[in-house]
């Protein structure tokens, strides 16, 4: 298995290469300068509309249009660059968030299906923000090895706690461990086991973040903002990922009109009214209604019997 390093390199290396096919701008982000016209270049491409997102990603989806994907890409560039100096205040240079978020946005090229009725941008940001989160847990020390989600999320989240609850010390008493796991909703021993974490690690968090002591503040009050945190939002992605399997899934089990009439009416926009379906199936419009509303009802009971078993 490849150490950390390796899968850094690795990384960047794909980072590199991909722009040169998809028309991301080719610029080494390795100084200052570089990043600042890395930056300037990105912000020139300009933005689409929802049609030309559509347009762009069917003719990528089923004909692997070179142009089309350059398009999709270099439009959301500038994304990939924002959402990385959310991540600044982890230490990691943004020259690595920005090529981590970039693996991101060609995850969501390769994945992203125009027809079920997302925008690409929405769907790019979260795979860019899910591999940046990932590129900070793997290579912030004291996440690398043994850290359960509930740790992760005090990770993340530990400051903005801290600043709600008005704690300003960093040897945190037993009082103070319970109300910022209750705040988090995580058991206090993992607070109590990240917080030692975060204090033991080789450059202190709680060094002054500017070389004037008396003027600057810790680095650990700004390892997290007022946001959702990132890991929030993944877990909302996942979750809705998880929805739209059971649904696919318990959706092919309805009979063939059932699923049309539910899919046509609650599932399409725009919706098709009782009266199209009832003219286009040779039924009225109240056993049209009544189909519906059976059907609905199915779907909703298999669907929650199997997210109870999960």
């Amino acid at each position: 298995m490849k150490g950390n390093k390796d899968k850094k390199k690795d990384n960047q290396k794909t980072a590199t290469a991909l722009p040169a096919a998809y028309g991301m701008p080719s610029v080494a982000l390795s100084d200052d300068a570089n990043l600042e016209r890395y930056i300037r270049s990105v912000q020139a491409f300009p933005l689409l509309s929802a049609e030309e997102e559509h347009e762009f990603a069917v003719a990528w989806r089923d004909a692997r249009d070179k142009f089309a994907a350059e398009k999709l890409v270099s439009s959301h560039l500038r994304m990939v660059v924002s959402v990385a100096y959310d991540f600044k205040n982890y230490g990691i240079p943004i020259s690595e968030l920005i090529a981590s978020g970039n693996l991101g946005l060609m995850q969501a090229l390769s994945k992203f299906d125009p027809d079920r009725g997302f925008r690409f941008s929405t769907y790019a940001m979260f795979w860019i923000k899910a591999e940046i989160y990932d590129f900070v847990l793997n290579n912030w020390s004291m996440v690398k090895i043994g850290t359960s989600a509930n740790q992760k999320r005090v990770f993340f989240n530990l400051a903005r706690a801290k600043r709600a609850l008005g704690i300003m010390d960093n040897n945190l008493s037993d009082e103070q461990t319970k109300q910022i796991a209750e705040y988090l909703e995580v058991p206090e021993q993992d607070v109590t086991r990240m917080s030692r974490r975060i204090s033991a690690r080789d450059l202190s968090l709680n060094r002054p973040a500017y070389s004037d002591e008396s003027e600057g503040t810790d680095i650990l009050s700004n390892l997290a903002d007022d946001s959702e945190s990132i890991e929030d939002r993944i877990e909302h992605l996942q979750f809705r990922k998880f929805g739209h399997e059971l649904l696919h899934k318990h959706l092919a089990s309805l009979p063939e009109r059932d699923r049309e009439i539910l899919v046509a009416r609650r599932l399409s926009d725009p919706a098709l009214t009782l009266e199209q379906l009832s003219e286009k199936l040779g039924i009225s419009r109240e056993r049209v209604r009544q189909i519906e509303e059976r059907a609905f009802t199915k779907l909703q009971s298999l669907i929650l019997a199997d997210a109870n078993k999960a």
